[in-house]
């Protein structure tokens, strides 16, 4: 009976010891828990303002690199004084519109000028001339206009064709440098007028400090801004004008060269087809 008693409380006692080692550690595991919790709130309270800074840091930069390059070219004129940036770009438009008008008429005028010499052949030998002057009626560009005076005048012998051919071909020539004057001016007043810019913005700078009676970078820094601005704008206008003249001059020389060389092979069939 005592050893039955002296079991049973010494299993009581295991059993409660045994609650009691769970519940501690229970209690230290939700402790363990808390702890990390409230370390987790503490990094993330500390790194909030770090993510925050890098967040407006991101945005700046977004923003900055988000600006369009309409909205920086119109601070940049501006900045240079609407008065003289109002002539450059003046001078920018207009000169853009001659060479735009230039290139598209210089890549209207060129034509194959081979097919276009094999139709005529194909004309003298089916139709004679007047066939021979329909093909060229319905084609455009200047070889087919130098050809049709050419075959115009063919009854009147080969002398008179050629003379025609040559002054023609003058004409048809200066039809193709129209407007390439103008397109020259544009070039060479573009950067006068930056020029004209920045020896004002000089002046204005040298005014201030005459004014202030002190030299300041502060004072001489907006007009040599101003200044640097207008020459740069005149230049660059410069720059883009010459690009388009000197591709107009190339395609005129292309199509000139292709022009004389298309009115030997014209004579040439005339002379095959006895022409007189």
């Amino acid at each position: 009976m005592k050893k039955l008693l002296a079991l049973i409380t010494l299993s009581v006692m295991l059993v409660f010891m045994a609650s009691n080692v769970t519940v501690a550690n229970a209690t230290i595991s939700v402790q363990k828990k808390d702890q990390t919790e409230v370390k987790k709130t503490a990094d993330k309270a500390e790194e909030a303002p770090a993510v925050a800074e890098d967040k407006e840091e991101i945005a700046a930069a977004a923003e900055e690199s988000g600006k369009s390059l309409h909205s920086q070219l119109k601070q940049k004129f501006i900045e240079g004084g609407p008065f003289f940036m109002s002539f450059v770009l003046i001078a920018l438009i207009l000169g853009l519109a001659f060479a735009i008008e230039r290139v598209i008429y210089l890549n209207l005028a060129t034509t194959n000028n081979k097919r276009l010499l094999t139709k005529v052949e194909s004309a003298l030998e089916s139709g004679g001339i007047e066939a021979a002057k329909d093909v060229c009626r319905d084609t455009r560009g200047p070889v087919a206009s130098i050809f049709y005076q050419g075959l115009d005048r063919a009854d009147e012998g080969l002398d008179v064709v050629e003379k025609t051919i040559v002054a023609y071909g003058g004409v048809q020539a200066g039809q193709l440098e129209k407007n390439l004057s103008w397109l020259a001016l544009f070039i060479a007043l573009a950067p006068m007028l930056g020029f004209m810019g920045t020896v004002i913005g000089m002046i204005e700078a040298f005014d201030a400090i005459e004014v202030a009676g002190d030299i300041s970078p502060s004072l001489v820094a907006g007009g040599i801004k101003v200044a640097l601005i207008t020459t740069v704008s005149g230049l660059l206008v410069a720059i883009i004008l010459q690009i388009f003249y000197n591709y107009c001059v190339s395609k005129i020389d292309s199509i000139v060269n292709s022009m004389e060389d298309a009115s030997i092979s014209l004579m040439d069939l005339l002379v095959k087809h006895k022409v007189k």
